[in-house]
């Protein structure tokens, strides 16, 4: 048995059980995985995949057990080379954070640029996606740490660190009828415009939903975007009102339009850290972690992943 034929195994079940799209991610050919994997197949004097012809389409009962360990393998594999990286190379390395374009954008650049202070030596990616690609970036080892406020939890791989509450701001045009409210802005008010938000996977969309369904009212969503910068850019040209996360507005870069709090209005959404709880973080991982979120100290992150094996077994 050896790693490779895991890897292989373990590839072709991530794309869908397509070996030609496997082969293609980890550039090597076709036959030589479908050869590894009958090979390991003969070993284990069990069959993995179900083949009609030369095609794999489905996996057996024992498959799914095999993949399942065979994943397990590869992360304590890629544990144990960074174990050894963490004695030889104390100051190099490389962290992959896995986010959406708002943390990527508003909530990050200080602490990227104090943790590269730091770590000068350490390669940094930033890798961005919906809260669903990044849990999976991180689930599947092809990034480090996610950070999202929505869906880590639907992961019972990801230990799940609260990091901050947030909540949002009504963007309009400098001349808008909201910015002349003498009163405290209301739900109606917002729905009585067409409104520009996050698409509904992104930035705690479902707290506003739940909002305008609580109170009754129907809101008439004329565009949705993945990126808070185009919202406000067409909030200008005059399309609708902007519902955005209020630490996405800069006033001054955002120029004829004007923020109005709308924290009263919706329930607050938390932005979270994942990690896979059985990986091994890097002390400089740990430090990022607590660069971004002060109170998650290397000790308070540990117990959160100790906890979540516990739990587990």
């Amino acid at each position: 048995m050896k790693l490779q034929q895991l890897r292989y195994l373990v590839e072709v079940a991530k794309q869908g059980l397509n070996v030609s799209e496997a082969a293609e991610k980890l550039h090597t050919s076709q036959p030589g995985i479908s050869k590894q994997i009958r090979l390991l197949e003969d070993e284990l004097g069990v069959q993995i995949f179900i083949r009609n012809g030369k095609r794999v389409v489905d996996v057996t009962a024992p498959g799914r057990e095999i993949l399942r360990i065979s994943e397990r393998m590869l992360m304590q594999a890629q544990n144990l080379k960074r174990i050894g990286e963490e004695f030889v190379n104390v100051d190099g390395g490389s962290l992959t954070i896995a986010t959406t374009h708002t943390q990527a954008r508003y909530a990050l650049p200080k602490t990227i640029k104090a943790f590269l202070s730091r770590y000068p030596k350490v390669r940094l990616s930033i890798k961005q996606g919906s809260p669903t690609q990044i849990s999976e970036m991180v689930v599947d080892g092809d990034a480090d740490i996610a950070i999202a406020t929505e869906g880590i939890d639907h992961y019972p791989e990801l230990a799940m660190l609260d990091c901050y509450d947030w909540n949002r701001d009504i963007v309009v045009p400098q001349d808008h009828p909201l910015t002349g409210l003498t009163r405290p802005l209301a739900l109606a008010d917002v729905a009585a415009y067409p409104l520009i938000t996050y698409d509904f996977a992104f930035t705690g969309r479902n707290k506003i939903n739940s909002a305008f369904e609580a109170a009754g009212l129907t809101p008439n969503v004329v565009l949705t975007a993945i990126d808070t910068d185009v919202i406000k850019t067409y909030v200008s040209l005059g399309l609708g009102v902007g519902i955005i996360a209020a630490m996405a507005f800069e006033p001054e870069r955002d120029l004829g339009l004007v923020a109005i709090d709308a924290g009263h209005l919706f329930e607050p959404s938390t932005t979270r850290i994942g990690v896979r709880r059985d990986a091994y973080l890097r002390g400089y991982a740990f430090d990022f972690i607590s660069l971004f979120a002060p109170q998650l100290s290397r000790d308070v992150v540990q117990g959160a992943l100790m906890c979540e094996i516990d739990d587990d077994e």
